[in-house]
């Protein structure tokens, strides 16, 4: 935690959140007045938008020949890795229908010298991406102005392999760019999971609180941090796969070995005296354990945009971010937990959580120990454990599919008449605070008798 606190320059992860929460609670102008008090807030929000400026410190060094991935410290990470893997790069892309950038953390497992694995799980937007790159390509190969009609997808069986069509798949190629190195605010906004049209570049804007300074591509349609440490430039075939894995992933456990894109080097740039950033990830609490305990106190604000019943959300480092959330409520209706399970089960990346627990307010979902005691004391299996079947997180090796299966939420909260329960809610063992008082009080004048006041 104090590690991503210096990353992000503050002293507490709730700053942030309290910036978010600060935007988030304008209100909309009813008249003149209102709208000349917004202009400093909106003043403010303009200097986080990217700009582009003509030229930074990662092109210090440009190289279009004798190109080598091998140049640079790639590590393998676990003995049963496939090989070397780039494991903290911020791979750029555009949407080649809307023309929007997406800044996303893929795994790069390295072939060769020129070429890497591009681990697009098929619910990134990366994947996406390709998808619509593929879409746009068999259209144009089959002369059809549908693109429906002449979708090719090849993510949809497995966690990212292949669905095997009759004829060619559609060739192209489609731009990428990876930037290695960049300003932690950067490198983490790559992992957060952003509302669909806000770019990564401006949440990291927003962190920082200055824009994000970017540079053309030498060889790609393509803006990258211009401060980045290291730049990988290139392409995809759309109608080239390759095995990749197995990889030791933060689940604490290989994932398999399956199909992905093949990134083509085509330039690097980079600073002179290059630093690489990489991760290792495996069993929890890694580091990229705590990012995901970042990505939980920052967004908190937006989820109880949403869902503003929720008090507090704990994503334990065990939990591996998609396997386990706890939430409080403040509860006011019957079956309102199971409204809030089926809510998160709705937003965006939270729809892979496998297990939600739901408290009441006055539970601290911060303590695993009250937790446990509240939850276990609090349900009867049968009546307060729901089921149901949908989306699941790529890695996740005991689904029934990849990618779908089912999901648990235990509903932990006190059970009320108007949800069927007619027996007496027995009340909490809590010392009253007289008696605490009296104590504390006796305690210290005996500590006093004994000699005990320093220890």
């Amino acid at each position: 935690a104090r590690r991503m606190n210096l990353a992000l320059e503050v002293d507490s992860l709730d700053q942030v959140a309290d910036r978010i929460r600060h935007f988030m609670d304008v209100k909309s102008p009813q008249g003149f007045l209102d709208k000349v008090k917004m202009l400093p807030m909106l003043a403010e929000m303009g200097k986080f938008f990217p700009k582009t400026v003509s030229t930074g410190s990662c092109k210090e060094v440009i190289k279009r020949d004798h190109l080598s991935v091998l140049d640079f410290p790639v590590l393998q990470c676990w003995p049963k890795d496939a090989g070397r893997f780039i494991t903290m790069p911020c791979v750029i892309t555009r949407d080649p229908k809307t023309g929007k950038r997406n800044v996303g953390m893929y795994r790069m497992q390295v072939y060769d010298e020129h070429t890497t694995g591009m681990h697009w799980q098929r619910q990134k937007v990366g994947a996406e991406h390709y998808r619509e790159a593929l879409r746009a390509a068999a259209a144009s190969h089959q002369g059809s102005s549908s693109p429906a009609k002449a979708a090719v997808d090849i993510m949809a069986r497995t966690s990212g392999g292949s669905v095997l069509v009759e004829g060619d798949r559609p060739s192209g190629r489609m731009e990428v760019a990876v930037a290695i190195g960049t300003d932690p605010a950067i490198t983490f906004s790559a992992i957060v999971p952003a509302p669909p049209d806000v770019e990564e570049y401006l949440i990291a804007g927003f962190l920082r609180q200055k824009p994000v300074e970017l540079v053309k591509c030498e060889t790609v349609d393509l803006e990258i941090p211009a401060t980045a440490e290291i730049v990988l430039e290139g392409h995809v075939h759309l109608d080239e796969l390759r095995s990749e894995g197995p990889f030791g992933d933060h689940t604490g456990f290989y994932s398999l070995e399956d199909l992905y894109p093949v990134f083509h080097l085509s330039c690097i740039t980079h600073r002179k005296n290059p630093i690489y950033a990489t991760t290792i990830v495996g069993k929890p609490p890694m580091e990229d354990g705590w990012m995901g305990k970042a990505v939980e106190r920052i967004f908190l604000p937006l989820m109880k945009l949403t869902i503003p019943e929720i008090v507090d959300i704990n994503l334990p480092v065990e939990g591996i971010f998609h396997n386990l959330m706890i939430v409080s409520i403040k509860k006011s209706y019957p079956g309102q937990a199971r409204k809030v399970m089926n809510a998160i089960w709705s937003l965006g990346q939270a729809m892979f959580t496998k297990c939600i627990i739901v408290l009441d307010e006055d539970v601290n979902v911060q303590d695993i120990a009250e937790v446990t005691l509240k939850a276990l004391n609090h349900i009867d299996p049968e009546r307060d454990i729901q089921f149901t079947l949908g989306p699941i997180d790529s890695l996740d090796h005991a689904s029934r599919l990849p990618n779908y299966g089912s999901k648990m939420g235990i509903d932990a909260t006190r059970k009320w008449p108007s949800e069927g329960f007619t027996r007496p809610w027995p009340d909490e063992i809590l010392m009253d605070e007289k008696t605490k008082q009296m104590v504390d009080t006796k305690w210290k004048a005996l500590a006093k008798e004994l000699g005990l006041e320093q220890r």
